[in-house]
């Protein structure tokens, strides 16, 4: 008999620098100046932090590292490699895997590709936001579209994969001008796009101007009709929406870390405030670092580097796999959904199906054309 291979693991690194604070960002981020020194213990916190946490959770097969934030092409990339190198030592993978890592297309980080896909990146994720000079000053970016377009052909002789993020629904945007933006991006060979749509953040700069009146978004008919622009234009494209947000050329574009992830699967989440799953003792495990880099830099040296840890109950861990797999187009198992007391013969579960908004089919149910932008709506009437 061959010995059972480890169960997979996905690694998330949150970087938390930034060389601007944008003014609709809500995440764990800080300014990038003048902290050499405290990054540097940052890393040595991070690669601590992987050992320990290998010893917790036991032997495990590294199924995709990613580095997010904040903005990981600031990193140092000799810090890149050290990060995948103990990873791959620590959680060895059974072959070649995803190692994305998020990069802002400025001249000067364009410059770094080289080294980061040196240190082992393979996959560049790149936020890009808009193609449009007026837009991206509104939105406190520090690249021009000029800047976004080079960057974009740099990494494309560089990255053998390439992602890029949009902003849509943006104040003042029509659904001509934002067609004209998707087309740019298709035009430089991106193979996978996450398009957003904005979402103003009450803590936000974004948020306080839109509690002034200040800053007012499209009205609900002009996003759903941006939506639905995105749709056809990256359709007609050949590109499949696999999930709400993300949309990929093919299957092999698709980004196998955030299917790790909408499928359940655990994950190590290292760095300041990042966000984990893991299965300890049986359980789901729901774990969140320490925000405040001085302080997750301590805990990991007192060994505690999680501000919370919570045990998720078996209904609880099943809710948040069916909110996770009805945003991808494979759906969830309908014996997920049983398992929540959910039928497809009555309640809410049969109504979704009567009225278009989910399909069950070979045993999986998943969002049709129809629930995916009503979605949010969808999960509350199958969750609540």
């Amino acid at each position: 008999m061959t010995e059972a291979s480890p169960p997979s693991l996905a690694l998330y690194i949150h970087w938390p620098y930034c060389a601007r604070i944008c003014p609709y960002c809500d995440f764990n981020v800080v300014r990038d100046r003048g902290r050499v020194e405290e990054q540097a213990g940052l890393v040595q916190a991070v690669l601590a932090d992987m050992e320990a946490q290998s010893r917790l959770i036991g032997p495990r097969r590294l199924a995709s590292i990613f580095f997010g934030g904040g903005t990981p092409s600031l990193m140092p990339p000799e810090a890149v490699a050290a990060v995948i190198e103990r990873a791959r030592a620590l959680f060895p993978p059974a072959g070649d895997i995803e190692i994305s890592l998020e990069a802002n297309p400025t001249d000067a980080e364009a410059g770094r590709y080289a080294a980061l896909a040196a240190a082992g990146i393979n996959r560049l994720s790149m936020g890009v936001q808009s193609f449009d000079d007026a837009a991206l000053k509104f939105l406190g970016r520090d690249h021009s579209a000029a800047e976004a377009r080079r960057a974009a052909q740099t990494a494309a002789g560089i990255f053998p994969r390439l992602s890029i993020d949009l902003i849509y629904a943006r104040p003042g945007q029509s659904v001509a001008d934002w067609t004209a933006e998707l087309t740019t991006a298709l035009d430089l060979g991106f193979e996978h796009v996450s398009p957003y749509q904005l979402t103003i953040e009450p803590t936000t700069a974004f948020g306080r101007a839109f509690a002034r009146g200040t800053l007012v978004p499209p009205d609900e008919d002009l996003a759903a009709e941006l939506y639905e622009a995105t749709q056809a234009v990256l359709e007609a494209a050949g590109f499949e929406a696999y999930e709400v947000s993300n949309h990929a050329r093919d299957e092999a574009a698709r980004s196998s870390h955030n299917l790790h992830v909408w499928r359940g699967g655990d994950y190590l989440g290292l760095g300041p405030g990042a966000h984990g799953r893991l299965t300890l003792e049986g359980a789901r495990t729901a774990t969140v670092a320490h925000r405040r880099i001085a302080d997750y830099v301590a805990g990991v040296a007192e060994s505690s580097p999680w501000a919370e840890q919570e045990r998720l109950d078996v209904r609880d861990a099943a809710e948040e796999r069916v909110l996770l797999g009805l945003r991808t187009i494979e759906g969830v198992p309908l014996a997920l959904l049983r398992s929540l007391d959910l039928s497809e013969d009555g309640g809410p579960l049969a109504e979704l199906i009567a009225d278009g908004f989910v399909a069950l089919r070979d045993g999986r149910v998943a969002a049709t054309a129809s629930g995916r932008p009503v979605l949010d709506a969808v999960l509350r009437a199958l969750l609540t």
